[in-house]
């Protein structure tokens, strides 16, 4: 299927691995023009060496802190000064502390807000334009599972998570008419470092290994396996790209069947 991203600007942030790499891989195989964002500048600028050589695409690395306003604008400006517009957004960003309730006082709270709910707000905010002008586009936010069905250890990322997911389906609405697409991507277990860090920290807790731990995690899982960066970032290219272009308002889960709710 021809995805029809030839030539178009595809901003993806906290890609330096990861679920946003696996998507801007994607982006840039299918000949998109690819501005990644990352906070770690020896980390932004390696992963865009590795793509171009993975896919003979354009990439553009920037340090990027999503939790600073003037850190995203910066962002943005250079993306349009390099590509001439943007016409994809895709929100992402790490995830906050992992924790029970009264392990966070209220700047670990603050702190969550502006990293995960408030970067999807100036993220979006500042693409917008760029998007009105050349008639429409494409925003991907990229939330959890846990909106579905909150993790226990991951109250900030519950809470915060939701917000974005609430956040992604409202602006659907708002931004239809001006031809401006939005949907949310769940991921539930996939193969990253994150991933790994919250096993590492469920077996440390539990008296267990890490093998042990994600052997379990598996059992609850339909498909019997963690996903694949490359299975995430195949679906979140297509939800970019014009294939999907009746497609708005969504949000998809990418967790092998785990979930078990009907909406």
């Amino acid at each position: 299927m021809d995805l029809g991203l030839h030539g178009k600007v595809a901003m993806v942030a906290a890609s330096s691995k990861g679920l946003g790499y696996g998507i801007a891989r994607e982006l840039a195989r299918e000949g998109a023009l690819v501005s990644i964002g990352s906070r770690t500048g020896s980390d932004v600028f390696d992963a865009a060496e590795v793509l171009i050589e993975e896919t003979s695409g354009e990439v553009l690395p920037n340090v990027l802190d999503v939790s600073d306003p003037d850190s995203i604008a910066l962002w943005v400006e250079k993306t349009i000064d390099a590509f001439g517009g943007v016409d994809m957004l895709v929100v992402n960003a790490g995830g906050p502390p992992a924790g029970n309730f009264d392990q966070f006082d209220d700047d670990a709270w603050q702190d969550a807000f502006e990293l995960t709910l408030m970067s999807a707000v100036r993220m979006i905010r500042a693409v917008l334009p760029s998007m009105r002008t050349a008639g429409g586009g494409s925003i991907l936010t990229i939330t959890s599972s846990a909106v579905k069905e909150p993790i226990d250890f991951l109250l900030l990322s519950n809470v915060m998570r939701s917000g974005v997911t609430s956040l992604a389906k409202s602006l659907a609405q708002q931004l239809a008419p001006e031809n401006i697409r939005v949907n949310n991507l769940m991921p539930g277990r996939i193969d990253t470092d994150r991933v790994q860090s919250l096993d590492e920290r469920s077996a440390k807790a539990r008296g267990l290994s890490v093998e042990e731990i994600k052997a379990a995690n598996e059992l609850g899982i339909p498909l019997r396996r963690y996903g694949t960066i490359e299975e995430f970032g195949r679906l979140g290219a297509f939800l970019l790209s014009d294939a999907a272009s009746y497609i708005t308002g969504q949000t998809i889960a990418v967790d092998g069947g785990a979930i078990k709710t009907v909406w």
